[in-house]
């Protein structure tokens, strides 16, 4: 087994990525919990956009988003993902690889509560990847959502969550004259034990 210590330190990858994103919390001035989320269309074609981490549980890692755009269309298709955190405050780096389901459920309808009734009406009101004529069809749109639905919407049906259980999660750190330090921790199965390695930078 790969000797880590330091900010390395234990044998449980999420257990870091927690320490991690606290000291983030800290240092970086926006998003620390933003993530590069990766999928594949039909065809094989890669997709990445940013989105925003919601939730590190302790076997996976959870985000939201519609459920009729492109990119739930791909992760439903596939059942799974990737995805980065880059901190440059931190010089620090993750990388996860993994299998999704969606969080549909009670997790799901407090997580939408807990948002501003903006964000809460916004999500009724986007069709999201879908074209749009204007801004202004937008905001007619949001207009219509809050008078049907008020000032204490119910989470729609077509958002709510994903998770995604790591079966490869790679943590990095920069070093000097780009001897940055890397380790790996992959399992075959999600019950399996993690095997880690060490890996070159």
């Amino acid at each position: 087994m790969a000797e880590r210590s330091g900010i390395f330190a234990g044998d449980d990858p999420i257990e870091i990525i927690k320490r991690w994103s606290v000291d983030a919390e800290a240092s970086e001035p926006n998003d620390p919990n933003a993530i590069a989320l990766s999928t594949v269309d039909a065809d094989g074609l890669p997709n990445v956009r940013m989105v925003l981490l919601k939730e590190i549980e302790a076997d996976a890692f959870v985000f939201y988003t519609n459920y009729e755009g492109q990119k739930a269309s791909e992760l439903d298709q596939a059942g799974k993902a990737a995805f980065v955190m880059h901190w440059k405050s931190l010089h620090r780096q993750v990388r996860v690889r993994g299998l999704v389901s969606r969080e549909d459920g009670p997790q799901a309808d407090a997580y939408y509560k807990s948002r501003s009734l903006q964000s809460r009406l916004g999500a009724w009101a986007s069709r999201q990847s879908r074209p749009l004529a204007s801004r202004a069809a937008l905001m007619a749109e949001v207009a219509k959502v809050t008078a049907r639905h008020g000032t204490d919407p119910e989470r729609p049906p077509f958002w709510g969550g994903y998770r995604i259980a790591p079966l490869e999660i790679e943590l990095w750190a920069d070093g000097a004259f780009r001897l940055h330090d890397r380790f790996r921790w992959r399992r075959k199965n999600l019950h399996d034990a993690w095997e880690i390695d060490r890996l070159n930078p």
